[in-house]
């Protein structure tokens, strides 16, 4: 069944250039570039996918944008987690409906709506009272209200320890992770996981060594490197941008005492 476009929900408009632009659509209200406006009453109560033309005869694209597009585009403080490195996360820490996730530093907000998304309850730490509300705004933005209910940013220090238990995943975004794994061995639940972000090696070296000392296995570091290709017609060769190193993930399990 297709799903309406509706009043209050944000669309991409994408051109023929392939500008994008995030909107919210809104009874009476336009969207004006350079390439000319569109009306959004003419959107609300239609179905994405169509191509509509602009008051200068420019062709639009209207679709609901994608996890990724929003997280690119969205408000932010802190700097986010990049998409090529939230998929892995969620298939490194095996995030999974119900999941009891706890999470430090909360940023932006790009790892708490992809683990929300996909179902998880989190608690989160963060520092920065700005942050927290961002993030909480990027939440809601996403994913309503509703989601509020499974994400509880708390303005703590994850370094100073973790009040809560029985979690079954932590997931680290902060500048000395390893400061955080004793708390995170008991917080965590016998054969849960760990999983870490970090631009440097020599974080990911201090983070591995924290882990063997405090009853944690089987840990792996993953790069990963998202290069696109060209494909038009028989030209087809790799793009010359790509997005290169942006951190490293690291997982392990934690064993029973």
């Amino acid at each position: 069944m297709t799903r309406e476009l509706a009043e209050g929900e944000t669309v991409q408009f994408v051109d023929f250039k392939d500008r994008r632009y995030l909107v919210t659509l809104k009874a009476g209200g336009e969207f004006h570039s350079h390439a000319g406006g569109l009306s959004h009453d003419d959107i609300i109560g239609t179905s994405e996918g169509r191509i509509l033309r602009s008051t200068k005869g420019g062709t639009y694209l209207v679709l609901r944008p994608t996890l990724a597009e929003r997280i690119l585009k969205m408000p932010r403080g802190a700097q986010v987690i990049y998409p090529k490195d939230l998929g892995p996360i969620l298939m490194m820490a095996d995030i999974f409906p119900g999941a009891r996730v706890f999470e430090s530093g909360v940023g932006s907000g790009a790892l708490s709506m992809t683990m929300l998304r996909a179902g998880a309850h989190i608690t989160g730490y963060e520092l920065r009272e700005d942050f927290a509300q961002r993030a909480t705004n990027n939440v809601t933005d996403l994913l309503g209200t509703e989601a509020l209910e499974r994400y509880d940013v708390q303005l703590r220090s994850a370094y100073d320890g973790i009040d809560e238990t029985d979690f079954d995943r932590v997931v680290l975004d902060l500048p000395e992770p390893w400061q955080v794994v004793p708390h995170a061995a008991k917080a965590l639940r016998s054969g849960g996981i760990i999983v870490a972000y970090t631009p440097s090696i020599t974080q990911v070296s201090r983070f591995r060594d924290a882990l063997s000392d405090n009853g944690f296995a089987m840990a792996e570091t993953t790069e990963f490197i998202q290069r696109g290709w060209h494909v038009e017609g028989q030209a087809v060769r790799p793009d010359h941008r790509m997005v290169g190193h942006t951190g490293f993930l690291t997982s392990a399990r934690l064993l029973e005492r």
